[in-house]
């Protein structure tokens, strides 16, 4: 069986579904071992973070 990449970047809550079509058919590449190395770092980040916040944005209004 072949291995799936985006599969498996889904499966781990990666949101590839969100990218262009150029990113996920690099993303499509990648071997096994490069998506257990970008699903860690997305486990470890998401063990550090809250889940309340996804980021921020300032505007700042310059007169």
């Amino acid at each position: 069986m072949t291995f799936d990449a985006l599969a498996a970047l889904r499966q781990a809550g990666n949101p590839v579904d969100l990218l262009t079509p150029e990113q996920r058919d690099v993303l499509s590449g990648l071997t096994e071992d490069e998506v257990a190395v970008l699903n860690s770092v997305k486990q470890r980040l998401d063990a550090v973070s809250d889940a309340e916040v996804e980021g921020h944005s300032t505007a700042i209004k310059l007169a």
